[in-house]
């Protein structure tokens, strides 16, 4: 192409940088700029000269407004075969609306031209002085709307200042290498887009397009459309006809919810399916347990306006089968065979009842779905005597949440303390004190041996190890779970003995074109497990749905995950991030008043995971310093004058080796 080449990128280059309106003069600044584009001689038989003079006759009437930056493509330019041919594939830039080819020859390289968009007049919302480098700054931009400044490298940038899960201020959360993350539960935007790179939550933050006036002061404007709203749905491709690709997506939990918006968002144009084995859309199972008064209009994550927009065929009631992977075919329990290119398992799990003699009585009850938490809501008076059997994070939510509206509640549990194998004995023993001050009995060390029940099959009282018995109008099991894969025996797929799928760093499993997710996954973390593991955390099973989706759509995408829980019990709120086994429980702050930061110390002297209670956003800072590549040790927090000093690592540059 030779002289061609240069100045072809610079115009381009002219439209995402500089100060450009849609104006004669802008037409006239970039002639003057680009003269051999518009003067120079064409030889008609060349077609890339004639594109490129095309093009930039184009720029001058397609001009966006300051700092307008591109739309990344996160897979390839050019299409493998298995990839969409069409539509926008990749990262959504708040500075444009969306991206338009204008050349159809397919030697040439896509051009991208920015639309223009409706932004607001500029507003002032602070001085460039005020913010050091490295520093967040929460700004209002108008009386409905804030927004999180950061100055970084020297540069401002601006997005939404709430955490689009559930709204957390984002500049009290911790900001690493060009993204911040939520301070309550870990979801992560990346600051250049706004767009969600880690989870809980679906959507994205809006952008702010950030200039400094000559007076100092910072200056901000937002795309009008942004402004109604503090979230925003990445763009999506349509459907188009002829593509004739068929994807799945087994499971309508959180996996499966985030895995089919993101396979749109990554330009697959083909069918898409959600199998659901549920009778309702995706919804935020979380909230079930420590609220059990929500619908299903309060939980849902969209609307069915939302699935039928985007072209996503949801299959509500149907369950899978069998699974034939020399045929690519889904047997559906509905009848259905379905044949597919790619399929994405995340079927979750379903709540485990122990053969304890009555288990099958009238009003004892599991919560897994929120028809289980309906049906406990249907049985309770305030008369009823609630008895919830196990010491995990489900049995001790349901205690929390039926404690004020009930008779009386017992947790039964085996252990000394609850909770003791996550967060040890001294953080458990203060677990329980903070049940027995909230009026709910504890008989740890215990079990259930029977469940005994009346004439009319439901149970009246329940008999503990040793003997004694207590009554009980309503039992909650919280005794685990078992992984739903039973459907892909002589499938091919390798199962493990737990019911778990090994997969790749990709999310595929040993069969190709079946991607496995969320619970069933047994699958890499990023920190210090070698192993492969299988962990049921909500964050963990959203970011699974992301990963599987991108490699689905046949871009490259590693897991680089960090387990990140989090709970909230009589208004505390409890979070841990990471994974591993410890040896030592080093607690920092006070346990009595529940404003402490557990380090779980391994034997080589290397924190293997964090846990607080009301000093946020210190676990949030642990997860981001994992996902960095970097590891925390027994020497960073020995001084117990200064046992934070080690979240200045966030800002340092990260390994060369990832």
């Amino acid at each position: 192409m030779g002289m061609w080449q240069p100045y072809y990128r610079q115009a381009l280059n002219l439209t995402k940088t500089s100060i450009l309106r849609h104006t004669v003069a802008v037409q006239h600044k970039i002639q003057a700029r680009f003269p051999p584009l518009f003067s120079l001689k064409i030889d008609p038989k060349n077609e890339h000269q004639r594109h490129l003079q095309l093009h930039c006759h184009q720029l001058m009437h397609t001009m966006g407004s300051i700092n307008c930056k591109e739309y990344n493509t996160t897979g390839n330019v050019t299409p493998k075969k298995e990839q969409s041919t069409g539509g926008a594939v990749g990262s959504y830039q708040s500075k444009c609306t969306r991206s338009s080819s204008i050349s159809k020859d397919t030697n040439m390289p896509a051009i991208q031209i920015p639309d223009i968009v409706d932004y607001t007049d500029p507003v002032a919302v602070c001085n460039a002085s005020d913010l050091k480098e490295n520093e967040m700054k929460q700004v209002d931009f108008d009386e409905d709307t804030r927004v999180l400044l950061v100055k970084q490298n020297g540069r401002l940038q601006a997005v939404g200042a709430k955490c689009t899960h559930y709204g957390a201020p984002l500049n009290t959360g911790a900001l690493g290498q060009g993204r911040v993350r939520c301070p309550w539960h870990g979801a992560c935007f990346d600051l250049e887009t706004g767009d969600i790179e880690d989870f809980p939550g679906l959507d994205s933050l809006p952008c702010f397009n950030v200039e400094v006036s000559s007076e100092g002061k910072v200056m901000l404007r937002a795309k009008r459309s942004d402004l109604a709203k503090s979230k925003r749905v990445k763009n999506m491709v349509a459907r188009k006809p002829e593509d004739q690709r068929c994807f799945i997506v087994v499971g309508g939990g959180p996996s499966g919810a985030v895995c089919v918006e993101t396979l749109r968002q990554e330009g697959f144009t083909g069918r898409l399916i959600l199998v659901s084995r549920e009778n309702y859309l995706p919804y935020d199972r979380i909230k079930i347990s420590k609220s059990m008064n929500l619908d299903i209009e309060q939980l849902r994550f969209r609307d069915e306006e939302f699935y039928k927009q985007h072209d996503i065929e949801v299959w509500l009631g149907v369950g899978a089968s069998k699974l034939d992977t020399a045929q690519k075919e889904l047997h559906c329990t509905n009848g259905y065979v379905v044949k597919y290119d790619k399929i994405y398992i995340a079927t979750g799990c379903s709540s485990f009842k122990p053969p304890i003699p009555g288990v099958n009585l009238n009003n004892v009850k599991t919560i897994r779905e929120l028809d289980d938490t309906k049906s406990i809501i249907a049985a309770v008076t305030e008369e009823t005597r609630v008895v919830c059997l196990g010491a995990s994070f489900i049995a001790l939510e349901a205690a929390a949440a039926l404690v004020s509206k009930v008779a009386s509640v017992t947790v039964v549990g085996r252990d000394k303390v609850p909770l003791k194998a996550a967060f040890g004995e001294q953080i458990g023993q203060r677990v329980t004190q903070l049940f027995e001050d909230n009026k709910v009995t504890m008989r740890m060390e215990s079990g259930i041996t029977e469940i005994i029940g009346d004439d009319d099959g439901k149970v009246v009282e329940v008999q503990l190890a040793d003997e004694s018995r207590i009554p009980c109008d309503l039992l909650i099991l919280g005794t685990g779970s078992t992984l739903n894969t039973q459907f892909l025996a002589k499938s091919g797929v390798r199962i493990n003995r737990n019911g778990s799928v090994d997969v790749t760093d990709f999310l595929e499993s040993n069969v190709p074109d079946v991607y496995v997710g969320g619970d069933i996954a047994n699958a890499h973390i990023h920190g210090l497990a070698h192993d492969r593991v299988n962990i049921g955390h909500y964050q963990l099973a959203q970011y699974h749905g992301r990963i599987a989706a991108i490699n689905m759509c046949g871009s490259v995408k590693k897991l680089e995950a960090v387990p990140f829980f989090f709970t909230m019990i009589f208004g505390k709120g409890f979070r841990y991030a990471g994974h591993g086994s410890y040896k030592e429980v080093i607690i920092d702050g006070s346990l009595e008043d529940l404003k402490f930061v557990a380090y779980f110390v391994n034997e080589a002297d290397t924190v293997t995971a964090v846990a607080s209670v009301g000093r946020d956003p210190i676990v949030a800072q642990f997860s981001e310093l994992i996902s960095q590549g970097k590891c925390l040790g027994r020497g960073h927090i020995e001084n117990a004058e200064n046992r934070e000093a080690w979240t200045g690592k966030l800002l340092e540059p990260l390994p060369l080796v990832r």
